[in-house]
């Protein structure tokens, strides 16, 4: 079946070229028994591929079944997956085949297989490589002959590094890969999937369908469409009920599309790491660059003495820091003027220079042995009774969870 004749089949719109690659793949690689991974963000329609592939391979008369691994809890996954034995944990009181078992001589689809647990990644592993599996609680080996097509929104090379997915299954997995394109990445498909889906929508409720004006094409194919295709159809099927001029203008379009405004600051840790982590980082940071301030006006004060000048506040002002690829550079200037310490550069990671930590070298021998517990102890204390003991507006005025600050509070001891 060729590329065409299968968009016709499957009711694909779109003449993006990457999406009619995918599809040929598709097409190509239903024939074998290899396991394929489908790739893409959200809402691209991964979903019709697996189906494309069983449609058109030896297997179509066997079962096919999509599971999806993301919204399995983790305590049942295995269940699901592999089936269980009668009595295996509270609330088995029968047997139970697993889609494994069910899906014998079929296709098995995992959907958002990057969200399998680990364990439940070394079982599959298994799968893949023998055919064997071993319901939960049970002994007995048991034998399965699955065509296995996974798919996934999850950087899995990223979830390998950070120990979340296993390397030989990501393997075992991707013998042969389809991506799918964004909708933003097929801006010429854009306006003919919202006609598809306007007329689609009039017919099924018996009302005319919605067009757009030029000005509200153009505005359609610069939009990001984070959602994607699901996001589109979504945002043509409000319009299509919310709107009497069925000529929908850019005016009138431009209410449907939310703005997602993105922040242009660093990021100070992958999204998915811990708030407490980020929030007790955030005050260590904020600890280290008030004693680097001290350090520096006591080294000030010191090269007076030396000089035979009376001690004097002197104050250290850092510039803006400058990033240069992956390495920033921060510039540190004595505000005395006949200071002879020499200007100097230092380099510092990037994510430290986003708190203003500066490091600074000493000229005078004079050792950096400031305690961080004790200024960590001390902002905390400080804060606590700015805000007169309550805990949550110290936690926010420091810039950490109050969780963070429970547990700093018992560590270092602290009553108010």
């Amino acid at each position: 079946m060729d590329v065409q004749a299968i968009k016709r089949t499957f009711g694909i719109i779109g003449t993006d070229p990457e999406l009619d690659r995918a599809i040929g793949i598709a097409a190509q690689v239903a024939a074998t028994d290899l396991t394929v991974l489908i790739t893409g963000e959200s809402g691209t329609g991964k979903d019709v591929f697996p189906k494309i592939i069983h449609q058109n391979s030896t297997r179509k008369h066997g079962q096919y079944f999509a599971v999806n691994c993301g919204a399995i809890p983790e305590g049942t996954i295995d269940s699901e997956l592999f089936g269980h034995e009668k009595g295996s944990f509270t609330g088995a009181v029968n047997e139970r085949k697993g889609y494994f078992e069910i899906a014998d001589k079929g296709t098995l689809f995992l959907d958002e297989v990057g969200e399998l647990p680990l364990s439940t990644q070394a079982r599959l592993l298994r799968v893949l490589e023998n055919g064997e599996f071993i319901r939960v609680g049970g002994s007995k080996l048991m034998k399965t002959d699955v065509r296995i097509v996974a798919a996934t929104n999850v950087d899995l090379p990223l979830a390998i590094e950070r120990g979340r997915f296993r390397e030989d299954l990501y393997y075992r997995l991707n013998t042969i890969p389809i991506h799918i394109p964004a909708l933003r990445e097929r801006k010429a498909d854009i306006p003919l999937l919202f006609r598809k889906f306007a007329a689609d929508f009039a017919e099924r409720n018996h009302i005319p369908a919605i067009t757009l004006t030029p000005e509200a094409v153009k505005m359609l194919e610069s939009y990001r469409w984070d959602g994607n295709v699901r996001q589109l159809k979504n945002v043509t099927e409000q319009i299509s009920i919310m709107e009497t001029d069925r000529n929908i203008t850019a005016e009138t379009l431009a209410k449907y599309l939310p703005n997602r405004v993105q922040s242009a600051l660093p990021v100070l840790l992958p999204h998915d790491e811990s708030m407490d982590s980020v929030s007790e980082r955030d005050l260590l940071y904020r600890v280290l660059f008030d004693m680097k301030k001290d350090i520096a006006e006591l080294r000030a004060q010191v090269n007076n003495m030396t000089n035979g000048r009376p001690m004097e506040q002197n104050h250290v002002q850092a510039n803006p820091v400058t990033q240069i690829g992956d390495t920033v550079v921060t510039r540190v200037n004595q505000s005395e003027p006949e200071a002879t310490e020499p200007e100097f550069t230092e380099f510092i990671p990037a994510e430290e220079a986003h708190y203003g930590v500066v490091s600074t070298s000493s000229t005078t021998g004079m050792p950096e042995t400031l305690s961080l517990e004790h200024h960590e102890k001390e902002m905390i204390i400080k804060a606590l009774e700015a805000h007169r003991g309550k805990r949550k507006d110290a936690a926010k005025a420091l810039g950490i969870s109050e969780r963070t600050l429970y547990r700093k509070i018992n560590e270092y001891g602290i009553n108010l």
